[in-house]
């Protein structure tokens, strides 16, 4: 299984207040570095537009990281295609190929803000069929040099070469997905390695989601091992579970309470965390032995999962705390996890 790390490189850290915005980029490029000596399979950076993020040009952030690193595989954790031209998405993506020779992937999906909507002059409503439209085009592109392509909102491509072209024949492309049944559908007929991101409840609620996932690759005729899936996971490392819980708690509730105001969820509460964090909850937030258990439940829980990756840094933890959970995430979990 590849075990990696997914970051939204936050502006903002608790743990020694605010942070000068290019001091937590570099500090950010220390953790991928770090994550890349220890030892991990991958790290993707987000995409956002909000005050609190850091990561609105994930493409620039990941190119800064190939050329520190020599092994790691670096992805968008995930693309916002919807609001994206594919054509440049797919030039950044190769061009980040070429850079790291051949480490570059890509996730992408809706999003779940929609702050870059109305930003880049997009229809709301158009959320779902401006998806569609730009996915189809972006796999074009990534099969073929030279493109024929029309759709509904984008000027069409005729007999257009896209350049560059990737170290790679293809780029890896996963689709990313929440909750939505006809998202996974979509990423099986397509036959595409598909991205579960599961913040909260419990996971193997989402195991008949997977399985439509599956379900409709075979009937699409995609074979069983093209039909990959990973798990996208809050969580945190500690050299106990005590220690975990009490670093990373904190900035847990203070981030998903504002989000919560802004999408009408209740306050986070210790026993709701508690619940998250426990046996069959989604949170993974404790000790390595602890951490390496849960994620074997959850890839039991799912039919089975090639990539789990750790969303840690929406919690306000410091440089410091983060960078011992990468080595310990390379040092324990990873090799708990593959014996």
């Amino acid at each position: 299984m590849e075990i990696g790390i997914d970051s939204f490189a936050a502006a903002h850290n608790q743990a020694n207040g605010a942070v000068n915005s290019a001091d937590a980029l570099a500090q950010l490029l220390e953790r991928i570095e770090q994550a890349d000596r220890c030892g991990l399979h991958v790290f993707g950076i987000g995409e956002h537009h909000r005050k609190e993020f850091l990561d609105s040009a994930p493409a620039v952030i990941l190119a800064a990281a190939a050329a520190r690193t020599k092994n790691i595989k670096l992805t968008s954790a995930v693309t916002v295609l919807s609001a994206a031209d594919p054509v440049r998405v797919y030039q950044n993506a190769a061009t980040l190929d070429l850079i790291s020779r051949g480490r570059a992937e890509m996730v992408v999906g809706r999003g779940s803000f929609t702050e870059s909507f109305p930003l880049f002059g997009f229809n709301l409503q158009d959320y779902n069929e401006l998806f569609t439209e730009k996915l189809d085009l972006l796999l074009n592109i990534n099969k073929n040099e030279v493109v024929n392509w029309q759709g509904k909102f984008r000027p069409a491509l005729n007999n257009q070469a896209v350049y560059p072209r990737p170290y790679r024949e293809q780029l890896p492309i996963w689709i990313g997905v929440g909750g939505t049944p006809e998202s996974f559908v979509r990423a099986g007929v397509l036959g595409l390695p598909l991205m579960v991101a599961v913040i909260g409840g419990e996971t193997h609620r989402f195991r008949p989601l997977v399985d439509l996932y599956r379900e409709a690759g075979k009937e699409a005729g995609h074979a069983p091992e093209k039909l990959t899936v990973g798990l996208h996971s809050l969580g945190y490392v500690g050299r106990n579970s005590q220690e975990a819980v009490n670093e990373f708690y904190p900035g847990y509730a203070e981030t998903f309470t504002k989000i919560g105001r802004e999408r009408g969820w209740p306050p986070v509460t210790r026993q709701h965390f508690d619940a998250q964090a426990g046996l069959r909850g989604a949170l993974l937030v404790g000790g390595p032995e602890e951490i390496a258990e849960k994620i074997l439940r959850h890839s039991e829980a799912l039919g089975g999962i090639s990539r789990l990756t750790f969303q840690m840094d929406n919690a306000g933890l410091s440089h410091s705390q983060l960078m011992n959970a990468i080595e310990l995430i390379g040092s324990k979990v990873i090799p708990l996890v593959n014996q």
